[in-house]
């Protein structure tokens, strides 16, 4: 899908670990500031001029939880296209990965309250209300394309569209 001109480049990305007991767990944070505050959210954040997308998150694992991840560890996952028809200028234009080779221990930041969850247990309804279209996606290794229109709220989905990536 092709970028909207006025997109913001942006990351995601999923840390997954085998706990050995229940199933795989994913490294998701309680966002303390800034856009998305008070909800669970997924590690990631804007791609700084210069800046790969790769290089923006493993900058930004590290900075939202003390985490290192390698770009070459890194898989990508998707690509998702976020569209606010009523505030244009929060349009996204993101890109998502997903790692099981990290190394560190998941400490809070003043951004991000990390946490791990069940992989079959993620909080959808703490989360923002799209994560439950696409995320299950990521979760169960597929590799998709989605373009996300949000309602006028810019809270509520007004559409979820998959196509092929």
């Amino acid at each position: 899908m092709p970028r909207p001109p006025r997109a913001s480049p942006v990351v995601l990305c999923f840390l997954f670990r085998e706990t050995g007991q229940g199933g795989p767990e994913v490294l998701l944070g309680l966002k303390k500031t800034g856009f998305g505050i008070g909800r669970i959210v997924t590690l990631g954040g804007h791609v700084e001029p210069g800046e790969s997308p790769e290089q923006a998150a493993v900058r930004e694992v590290f900075e939202e939880s003390g985490v290192t991840v390698a770009e070459g560890d890194l898989e990508p996952a998707g690509s998702i296209e976020f569209m606010f028809p009523s505030r244009p200028e929060w349009d996204m234009s993101t890109v998502v990965y997903r790692s099981w080779t990290w190394s560190g221990a998941p400490a809070p930041s003043a951004e991000i309250e990390p946490a791990w969850y069940p992989v079959d247990a993620v909080p959808y309804a703490a989360m923002w209300e799209d994560s439950a279209y696409w995320m299950p996606k990521v979760l169960s290794g597929e590799y998709f394309a989605a373009a996300v229109t949000l309602a006028e709220d810019n809270e509520c989905v007004g559409s979820v569209v998959f196509s092929s990536p």
